[in-house]
């Protein structure tokens, strides 16, 4: 389902709680309802259906076991509500986290988040699942055309899509390297959605964020009874992504004894499950990701050769914004015209200075980090022509090439940093000709890129 056809109800004791999450709603769900007292539950049931219930697990502050969360848990589904239900705390503690997801949980979210991410966590609850024991694996339908906002023009991004179209023909395992907010996880739905699997479920795991304790049962499943209040059979990620494709996300953030269990599995094809004798053969496409730079997952004493080999057959690096400053006004239109039409508002144009204004920017979060930058300016705007003053750039991360952001405040080096990443544009990435339109020899080109870390 999407998410603007969704019906939301939220459960929590907190009125600013309520409050943020109604304004955070109206505007990106169907219908949002608020309300602070669970003993309403069964009534606001009766009167309607819901697709997601976010559900405070403590109703008492002093009181923070998640007793009540539980019990309301169960209530949702004795009353035979089919809305998926979300727990959330304030208190990040993992024992809660797995016995929401065991006793029937879509997922669990601690206060306080990022709004981004709660709208993710929720549309991820809303989408089908692959099958009757797939947990809460997230199956994103596959369709043609590759993956929505995977744009560029620059030399490095057509070369993305050329390697795309030679592996995603096959079963090969690819690893897709790049900065955070590049991107990665549209270039892994590029390769399932053009690969002979994409009719198949495609199915994301952030394994960074998976606790040792989590790691087995939500990739490999378990049997009813494996442990404490597993009661009833689930399938893991691996068999959720059956016939189609499995993303592993920030895989460099595991564990050494997680990779060793997860070599395993890759070298047998098969998973056993928490409490199960029998093997499950598994027939996916892995596709993986890191933030991490690849010289540093080659280092043994972080990351396991041998997985590196198995995972690593085609190699994809997603380059930052940064580096291909010619695709930023392509972009800049395109999310534009998107927030344009999710806000109902008419497309607004960029301005040459405006233009100017996102092209001089470092853009230390990149695609991402521009996505976030033009919405704001498409809500923020008087005019249906955006102009500098209406971009506001990130604070959340501070670097050197971020004070440069405005052009008036650019120093000797930022400018000769752009001009030379332009004319490399220009040229297709032809150093050669490059340096003879900068009126600069090869080598001394080849400095200046590696002065400026390009």
């Amino acid at each position: 389902m999407n998410l603007r056809a969704a019906s939301v109800l939220v459960l929590d004791d907190d009125p600013d709680i309520l409050t943020a999450v109604r304004l955070l709603l109206k505007t990106q769900v169907r219908e949002v309802t608020v309300e602070r007292r669970p003993e309403a539950l069964p009534g606001l049931l009766a009167a309607r259906a819901f697709d997601v219930i976010l559900l405070d697990m403590n109703y008492h502050s002093a009181i923070n076991t998640g007793n009540e969360g539980f019990f309301w848990l169960r209530r949702i589904k004795e009353l035979g509500s089919a809305a998926a239900v979300i727990m959330i705390t304030a208190y990040a503690d993992i024992d809660l986290a797995v016995r929401a997801l065991k006793e029937g949980a879509a997922d669990f979210v601690v206060k306080p988040w990022h709004n981004d991410k709660l709208l993710s966590t929720i549309q991820d609850a809303l989408r089908p699942l692959g099958g009757a024991e797939a947990g809460k694996a997230a199956a994103v339908p596959a369709r043609a055309g590759g993956a929505p906002n995977l744009l560029g023009s620059a030399p490095t991004m057509q070369q993305i899509f050329r390697t795309i179209e030679k592996v995603a023909p096959t079963d090969a395992n690819v690893l897709v390297l790049g900065e955070n907010g590049t991107g990665k996880d549209l270039v892994a739905q590029a390769v399932h959605r053009a690969s002979a699997r994409a009719a198949g479920p495609f199915v994301k795991v952030d394994v960074g964020a998976l606790t040792p304790s989590l790691f087995e049962s939500e990739l490999f499943g378990h049997k009813k009874g494996a442990f404490t209040d597993a009661r009833e059979d689930r399938a893991g990620r691996f068999e959720a992504a059956q016939g189609g494709t499995l993303f592993l996300d920030e895989i460099g953030n595991l564990g050494l004894a997680q990779q060793a269990k997860l070599l395993t599995v890759l070298q047998n094809r098969q998973v056993t499950r928490l409490g199960a004798n029998q093997p499950t053969a598994v027939d996916i496409r892995l596709i993986c990701a890191t933030n991490v730079p690849l010289s540093e997952l080659a280092d043994e004493r972080r990351f396991r050769k041998d997985l590196l080999y198995r995972i690593n057959t085609v190699e994809l690096l997603v380059p930052p914004l940064r580096s291909r400053p010619a695709d930023i006004a392509g972009l800049a239109r395109h999310f534009a015209a998107q927030y344009a039409a999710k806000y109902h508002r008419p497309a607004p144009t960029l301005s040459p200075a405006a233009l100017r204004r996102l092209e001089q920017y470092a853009w230390p979060g990149n695609v991402r980090e521009l996505q976030y930058t033009i919405e704001r300016a498409v809500i923020m705007a008087d005019t249906a022509e955006l102009q500098p003053e209406d971009l506001h750039f990130s604070q959340l991360e501070p670097t050197p090439a971020a004070a440069a952001e405005v052009a008036d405040n650019l120093t000797l080096s930022a400018v000769e940093r752009n001009a030379i990443l332009r004319v490399i544009e220009k040229h297709g990435g032809n150093i050669t000709r490059a340096a003879q339109e900068l009126g600069l020899t090869r080598t001394a080109l080849y400095r200046r890129l590696n002065k400026h870390a390009l």
